[in-house]
């Protein structure tokens, strides 16, 4: 089960209104890219097809909290694997 951030609720989906709540449960589902930085907190990439972009979410320790969640523009997905 998926769970959100109060940060995430009320400032990302409201600042980066192209980023939809389907756009990260699919993320979480598919990731093309999962890491562990040494805070805890996971980040992972995935493609959404409907906007032809790299989509970094970024979960809580826990591994199924949603914090954070953008675009990102320098990911490239054959220079990493999951």
């Amino acid at each position: 089960m998926v769970k959100y951030a109060r940060y995430f609720q009320e400032q990302v989906l409201r600042k980066r209104p192209e980023i939809t709540v389907a756009m990260v449960e699919r993320a979480i589902m598919s990731p093309v890219r999962r890491i562990q930085q040494p805070d805890g907190r996971w980040p992972l990439w995935a493609h959404v097809p409907e906007v032809d972009k790299f989509i970094r979410v970024v979960l809580l320790d826990d591994g199924t909290t949603v914090l954070n969640a953008f675009f990102d523009r320098n990911y490239k997905e054959n220079e990493h694997e999951v």
